[in-house]
């Protein structure tokens, strides 16, 4: 009990000093924050989950980050999280070095992104334009 005290008070600070540039290019301060992240984001928590995964994926460093950051990003759009799962739909259309484009899982996630509400999901269901 006492350690999800502790991770979720360090995960809100370390989502309120996210607001100030000049803390985030700290290298010291930056290693704790992503701590604080990804304990959280380990612990199951969605929003962690989404936040860190999107950090991971755009702004990590390495095939690595960006892989974990997608694994992040799957956990939590299949937990309902929106913004997750517009994300993972984008990704699967652009495809990658390992991976081909791949138009039906992105229509996939967007369905699911568009039944959680998220406002472009359905507008790029239409643009995809997918036989059903």
């Amino acid at each position: 009990m006492f350690l999800r005290l502790k991770a979720r008070l360090g995960y809100w600070l370390a989502r309120r000093l996210f607001r100030w540039p000049w803390f985030i290019r700290q290298p010291r301060s930056w290693r704790w924050m992503e701590g604080q992240y990804a304990r959280m984001a380990n612990l199951g928590d969605v929003g962690a989950q989404s936040f860190y995964g999107h950090i991971l994926t755009f702004r990590g460093q390495g095939l690595g980050a960006r892989e974990e950051g997608i694994r992040l990003l799957r956990l939590a759009a299949l937990s309902g999280d929106g913004k997750s799962a517009y994300q993972l739909g984008v990704i699967s259309l652009a495809g990658s070095a390992s991976k081909a484009p791949d138009a039906a899982e992105a229509a996939r996630w967007w369905k699911l992104s568009a039944q959680a509400g998220h406002p472009l999901a359905s507008l790029k269901l239409e643009q995809l334009n997918l036989p059903h």
